[in-house]
């Protein structure tokens, strides 16, 4: 419980930050209000604006991407000189495959307690990033296995997969919430029949906010299917690249491992794996990750 409530604050604390740091940048750019009963839309405005709110939010996540993963994950980041060997093994695993993938700095490597079998890379740069483990996944899987799972993770990050991410979301958002804008203001003046200047400017407010509205969900939508392309295509490189740092074998029986875990569990115990798992064969188009069958059966192909 206290976990839930924790992560909800956390998440309030950074859309208010995100907020205000946005309102200092409007105010500090000096961009006026886009939209007037007066002149309708003024588009340099408008464009500055859907940049800010677009780019600002996903850069303030990225950025502090690597501090909200420990507070609302619990991750604890292992110290590279700890006298547990098992951890100290994992440090020396990842260091390994980072010198292997010419990764300028070392990453943090962290473990959190979770019974999922997990593992993640983030952080905004590829000399400042984290990758994090679960204590499931230490558990369940052989040291072959974690091996591949790692040099996954590292290729995350010798990819720049982070920070690209962050650009495609922020550009999305900026272009969702400007053709939503302007088409809602066009269809608004449509929509009353408008046809000489002075009605068109005076196209009522409400109308057009409500459009604007209806409007960003369906690009949204659109917007979702692109992100969720680039991430299943990412996934596709980085185990390519786990296969180089790792091992091709290893790479392949950590996804198997993987697969097994995921047909092996109770719905009613863990379901968001199952919904992950339906995602994958009834809502492709917005999976961010690809069938493992996939994954395993490309992997299989490389020589």
């Amino acid at each position: 419980m206290l976990s839930w409530v924790r992560r909800i604050i956390l998440f309030l604390a950074l859309n208010i930050l995100i907020i205000l740091t946005i309102s200092f940048l409007v105010q500090v750019l000096g961009i006026q209000p886009y939209l007037t009963h007066r002149y309708g839309i003024n588009y340099p405005h408008l464009l500055a604006f859907c940049l800010i709110w677009g780019m600002a939010g996903a850069f303030i996540s990225l950025a502090l991407s690597r501090i909200m993963a420990k507070w609302m994950l619990g991750v604890q980041v292992i110290h590279p000189l700890t006298k547990n060997p098992k951890l100290q093994e994992l440090v020396q695993k990842v260091h390994h495959l980072a010198r292997s993938a010419h990764l300028p700095v070392m990453p943090e490597v962290g473990i959190y307690s979770s019974s999922e079998v997990n593992a993640f890379a983030t952080g905004p740069m590829r000399s400042r990033a984290l990758v994090a483990v679960s204590q499931g996944l230490l558990e369940r899987m052989t040291p072959n296995e974690i091996e591949g799972v790692l040099g996954h993770e590292v290729s995350h990050i010798a990819n720049g997969d982070m920070m690209t991410m962050t650009l495609l979301q922020g550009v999305v958002n900026a272009f969702v919430m400007f053709f939503a804008r302007v088409l809602a203001f066009v269809l608004a003046q449509f929509m009353r029949g408008d046809r000489d200047v002075g009605r068109e400017r005076r196209a009522s407010f409400s109308l057009i906010y409500g459009l604007q509205m209806v409007l960003e969900f369906i690009f949204l939508i659109f917007g979702s299917m692109l992100i969720s392309w680039y991430s299943r295509y990412r996934e596709y490189r980085a185990d390519a690249g786990g296969a180089r740092l790792a091992g091709r074998k290893n790479m392949i029986q950590a996804l198997e491992k993987l697969r097994l875990t995921l047909e092996g569990i109770d719905p009613s115990a863990q379901p968001t794996l199952q919904i992950l798992k339906i995602s994958h064969r009834k809502l492709a188009l917005f999976s961010t990750h690809p069938p493992l069958e996939d994954r395993i059966a490309r992997l299989k192909k490389l020589s």
